[in-house]
């Protein structure tokens, strides 16, 4: 019984700061608060392949330091669909780092099956332009370039 009780010890300390670990690498680094305002809050979202007449929409949520982001745009009449979700690890005036998935699904490209980006990605602001866009642009499976755009609300 001694034995049992120390290796529930064991287990409930392991979880309880892999837990605190997690929360810790979530949060964000925010070095502009005028671009974290800017980020919070439901956007337009786009890949050209789909549309840049029918947006999707993605939201960005903040809890307990942790800002979130989900979105989803469909095609239409057709299966086409572009997906993202994760969490934003950093903030700054022009740009910010997501660390999650983003997934595509374009009929004409990679056999009109699911092509999937998992990992630390950037989205950002160049120029005069109203949307952050996805720096990571090569489509890793196919030999096109992917316009992932999320616009300012």
């Amino acid at each position: 019984m001694n034995h049992m009780k120390r290796a529930a010890i064991l287990i409930i300390f392991l979880f309880a700061g892999a837990a605190v670990n997690l929360a810790q690498q979530q949060r964000a680094v925010v070095t502009d608060r005028t671009a974290e305002k800017m980020l919070l809050g439901r956007h337009l979202l786009s890949l050209q392949w789909i549309s840049w007449d029918h947006f999707g929409y993605a939201v960005v949520t903040k809890k307990n330091g942790v800002y979130s982001i989900k979105g989803e745009q469909k095609g239409r009449g057709n299966s086409d669909y572009l997906k993202i979700e994760g969490v934003i690890t950093r903030i700054e005036k022009k740009e910010f780092t997501f660390e999650g998935v983003i997934e595509t699904k374009i009929t004409h490209i990679n056999g009109g099956l699911p092509c999937r980006r998992e990992g630390q990605m950037i989205f950002r602001i160049t120029g005069k332009r109203k949307y952050w866009r996805l720096v990571e642009m090569d489509n890793p499976c196919e030999a096109v370039t992917d316009y992932v755009d999320i616009y300012f609300r």
